[in-house]
């Protein structure tokens, strides 16, 4: 575009500004080169710069470990104590070696670089960009994890990965949590997406099979996540029927269950849009802020 085009575009842009803009923000001279075009606003700009920079996620994810750590004792005393729900428990806990279940990714493993390379390229999460992130084998481990998983694998508690990374990224994955200093016992206690459970359907990437599978095996101590299908299978990812959720297992957090903060992503997400993934960006953000309470 000529130069000519480009000033007389700014020069209409800035007659044409409310009212209520400062009298005396600069403007720019004619003679001045054009400003380059302004970034599109992404709606998780705030979220990755807030896990990636505050003092306070860090002191969140510390903070669970460690309360998480003070109650590993107790649960391992407790015979009957169990982190599985009653349907995902089919045979009996007593006598089985302990073990905790964790979450790999936003739970264990910090993949906020990825994200931000999606807000810097303008793009959204797809299976191809992801499994080049993964193969690189980058992501650092959460404030905590490390000493937490390494205490309790110190008294004999297996440390379970139940993730939904598919089962072809199984191989980077351990590499990833061997390196960042987190316990694997062996390749058995990644169980990722494609693991099946004979006699159990899977519903999408609900956990609830591999749950089970686990289960079978171990008594399971805690279960950590950063997403409520982490611990529980959620039939109905809408606004009420999470809210239902939370509301019959509101006891559980804190003691067997504890969740991590993600403001990055999650199934909170789609539920605001009726999960449809299909609709344009902008119709899903609309969404999101149809949703708002602004207290009227």
């Amino acid at each position: 575009m000529r130069l000519s085009l480009l000033t007389a575009s700014v020069l209409v842009s800035v007659l044409s500004l409310p009212a209520c803009k400062r009298a005396d923000a600069p403007v720019a001279a004619a003679t001045e080169a054009p400003a380059a075009a302004a970034s599109p606003a992404d709606d998780n700009l705030n979220a990755v710069a807030w896990v990636q920079t505050s003092i306070e996620y860090g002191a969140i994810t510390t903070q669970t470990f460690r309360a998480a750590a003070d109650h590993l004792d107790i649960a391992l005393k407790e015979k009957n104590w169990d982190a599985l729900v009653p349907e995902e428990r089919g045979n009996a806990a007593t006598g089985l070696k302990p073990a905790v279940i964790m979450d790999v990714d936003e739970t264990v493993l910090d993949n906020s670089p990825y994200q931000a390379r999606l807000i810097r390229d303008g793009s959204e999460y797809d299976e191809v960009s992801w499994d080049q992130w993964v193969a690189e084998k980058k992501a650092r481990p959460l404030p905590g994890v490390v000493d937490f998983t390494r205490a309790a694998a110190a008294k004999g508690v297996t440390i379970l990965y139940i993730s939904n990374r598919a089962v072809h990224l199984k191989e980077a994955t351990l590499a990833n949590l061997r390196a960042a200093g987190l316990p694997v016992a062996d390749d058995s206690v990644f169980l990722g997406l494609g693991t099946t459970l004979e006699g159990c359907e899977q519903n999408g990437s609900e956990k609830d099979c591999r749950r089970k599978l686990a289960g079978q095996n171990y008594r399971v101590l805690m279960q950590f996540g950063d997403q409520m299908g982490d611990f529980v299978q959620v039939i109905a990812n809408t606004r009420d029927g999470r809210a239902q959720l939370l509301d019959e297992y509101a006891d559980w957090f804190g003691e067997r269950w504890w969740m991590l903060p993600n403001p990055t992503y999650g199934s909170w997400e789609p539920a605001l849009f009726n999960n449809d993934w299909a609709q344009p960006r902008e119709a899903r953000r609309q969404a999101k802020r149809d949703a708002l309470d602004y207290a009227p």
